[in-house]
């Protein structure tokens, strides 16, 4: 699909579709006068740019008043762009209500859970389940689509931006009444939910549907399945949303694509893009680096859970940044090289498309600090020079586009909502956090030269001989079935404190932790033991973990300890276990060993499954490795991880990206990323 979102534009010589990565970024040209549009288009030409993201925050500009329309900019700007062969994914522009909407409807506005009404003045101020949003937003979308259903430019839709990024949780009366409508799809019976919300505690028990409402501030933990539901409902009334814009879009543009962009990155936790992944045409995914000592680990981790959103296949980066964004405490600009290495790791965890936020960096506003492709010190700049690099690095790069993600020996699951009923409140720790969990794991791997795939639970889970579920805490019947089913058959499932816990109503499995999985681990917990902060304990092994302990009792003769813990309230008891199953096995890890105590354990999981690292000793660790594979070959991408050179020897193949050396090895400068190019089997 996305492969061939520029094919109106860009054809071989024979006249068919050209398949080639998408290069570009958000264009907002309404920010400049009529003269800087011609400037636009010259250097998109010269850093190589085919597309551009248009019109996402222009609803005051295309709609100045109610039945007033003014889309001369417009038509001159995609006319404009299709003349210097740009493509268009054409945002429908209803991010952002004009102030004559929130002036005529102020109902339209969200409020938090406290009663706070969130007014103009930003961005995303708009209730999701508003009718009055939803029609003003629709008759702009039907507008837009009519105009434009024909316009040689346009290659993709772009509904909305966002999504969820500033509204995701509305507890307006618009909200409490959608609220009980799923709910009601969601139970049926009044008696269904207070059974599921065990509405017996606390006499909270609901006699009718009207008296049911979000779970606003309240004078202690609300309930804890009612706040999981509304979760689950926060992100329903968003997805229900999207398909309102793509249904009209596919109505009135049948043949054009419709995406939208989610935000697989750390602090967004409210959309549950799994769900969301068949919604789309594509799956399209904005990120942003995170500061820290996992910064380059985070990003290929995210860029990885993407690939297993849109299920291995192509997706499209929608935003990421040139150098520094202008939302983080202190606002680093990146180092020679960051620009191309963040761009080329997305590439090769399967994005078909490199786009940033934003092409001009705006001269007013709350983002004129964050940087863009061209910079306020313009085109004779470093960052420009970079820029135009990639564009030339990306255009040699096409043979690369429309390829698959190759499959992985290790799959690490990550579950949405075993993310939001985890985190929740009145639990044994309030430290827990479910990605940073899952982060460590995808570290520690990638510290042993490990390939690794992060899929979703509606993923093949047989497609990988190992399967980390880390902080896997809710655990259905039929997932535990599946689970059992994997290691029986010949999988090898590695697990965690807090997981198997609840079912999908927040009801714990009784009869011992770790209630669901509790016969396939072989194991039994009475009683968690979770560490205060800053305290931790020494295992046999030598490491050291924290955050959680268990009291752990081995139920089954076939279950091994292979660690104990050496100090602690469990001195002397398992930490980690792992028990046979069928032709497979199931281990567990009773404490958080963060990614460094994570590494030398690692090999003693991986071992019974034969998984080992694809690199050579010398560089593993220094160098990340992931493949794609498709019709024109498999290419194995390589990321220098580290500020230094690194040579990595034994390599055969085509070298599109890189430089060899001597009996085929091949040289990495610092950050750098190389692309290699074998026929596929």
């Amino acid at each position: 699909m996305i492969s061939t979102l520029l094919s109106r534009l860009h054809r071989g010589a024979d006249g068919a579709p050209a398949p080639r990565l998408a290069f570009g970024a958000d264009y907002n040209p309404e920010q400049w006068p009529r003269e800087v549009w011609e400037e636009d288009v010259r250097l998109m030409r010269e850093a190589g740019v085919n597309i551009v993201s248009l019109g996402i925050f222009s609803w005051a500009r295309v709609q100045p008043g109610l039945g007033t329309w003014d889309f001369a900019w417009l038509d001159e700007v995609m006319d404009l762009l299709y003349e210097h062969g740009v493509g268009v994914d054409l945002a429908t522009a209803t991010a952002s209500p004009p102030p004559w909407l929130t002036t005529a409807h102020p109902e339209i506005l969200p409020v938090t859970d406290r009663g706070e009404t969130l007014w103009p003045g930003a961005r995303q101020h708009w209730r999701p389940t508003s009718p009055v949003f939803r029609e003003h937003a629709l008759r702009l979308v039907r507008e837009m689509a009519t105009r434009y259903a024909g316009h040689p430019a346009l290659v993709a839709w772009h509904v909305n931006n966002e999504l969820g990024c500033h509204n995701v949780y509305d507890y307006s009366d618009d909200a409490a009444r959608a609220f009980r409508d799923w709910l009601r799809a969601r139970y049926g019976t009044t008696d269904a939910l207070n059974h599921a919300w065990g509405t017996a505690f606390w006499s909270q028990r609901y006699g009718d549907w009207e008296q049911i409402l979000p779970p606003r501030l309240a004078a202690s933990h609300p309930n804890p399945t009612q706040q999981l539901d509304f979760k689950r409902f926060s992100s329903d009334a968003l997805k229900d949303y999207l398909r309102a814009e793509r249904d009209l879009l596919r109505e009135l543009t049948p043949d054009v694509p419709v995406t939208t962009n989610f935000m697989v990155m750390p602090g967004t936790t409210g959309m549950n893009y799994a769900d969301w992944a068949g919604e789309v045409d594509f799956v399209a995914n904005d990120h942003y680096v995170v500061p820290g000592p996992q910064a380059r680990d985070e990003l290929s981790f995210s860029a990885n859970l993407t690939s297993g959103i849109a299920g291995g296949r192509p997706w499209f980066l929608m935003e990421h940044s040139t150098s520094a964004v202008n939302w983080q405490p202190v606002n680093l600009a990146k180092r020679p090289g960051d620009l191309a290495r963040d761009s080329l790791t997305h590439v090769a965890h399967g994005a078909d498309a490199v786009c940033f936020f934003q092409w001009r960096q705006s001269a007013a506003g709350a983002e004129k600090y964050h940087s863009a492709m061209v910079p306020h010190a313009g085109a004779d700049s470093d960052l420009f020079r970079a820029v135009t690099a990639l564009g030339d690095t990306l255009k040699a790069l096409a043979p690369v586009a429309g390829s698959e993600r190759e499959p992985a020996g290790v799959g690490i699951l990550f579950d949405w909502e075993s993310r939001w009923a985890s985190e929740q409140d009145s639990h044994p720790t309030s430290l827990l956090d479910y990605h940073q969990e899952a982060l460590d794991w995808y570290s520690a791997l990638l510290s042993l030269g490990i390939r690794a795939d992060v899929v979703t639970t509606g993923a093949d889970l047989s497609r990988h001989r190992v399967l980390i579920a880390p902080v896997l805490h809710m655990v259905p019947a039929e997932l535990a079935k599946d689970l059992t089913r994997y290691a029986e058959q010949g999988g090898h499932l590695v697990t965690t404190y807090f997981s198997g816990v609840v079912d999908e109503n927040d009801h714990v499995w009784l009869g011992g932790y770790p209630g669901a999985l509790r016969d396939l681990l072989g194991i039994r917990v009475e009683e968690f033991g979770p560490l205060p902060a800053g305290q931790s304990v020494e295992l046999d092994d030598g490491s050291t973990g924290g955050l959680w302990t268990d009291h752990i009792t081995v139920t089954a003769p076939e279950t091994e300890v292979l660690v104990r813990y050496r100090t602690g309230t469990q001195a002397g008891r398992p930490a980690v276990t792992r028990r046979a199953a069928g032709s497979g096995s199931a281990a567990y890890v009773s404490t958080r060993l963060g990614a460094d105590g994570l590494a030398p354990l690692l090999p003693r999981l991986l071992d019974p499954a034969g998984v080992t690292s694809e690199l050579p000793a010398a560089v593993r660790g220094s160098v990340e490795a992931t493949v794609r594979r498709g019709p024109g070959g498999r290419f194995l991408f390589l990321v220098n991880r580290t500020d230094g050179s690194v040579t990595v020897p034994g390599l055969t193949g085509d070298v599109l990206l890189g430089a060899t050396v001597a009996d085929g090895a091949l040289a990495l400068a610092p950050r750098e990323v190389a692309v290699l190019r074998t026929p596929t089997d």
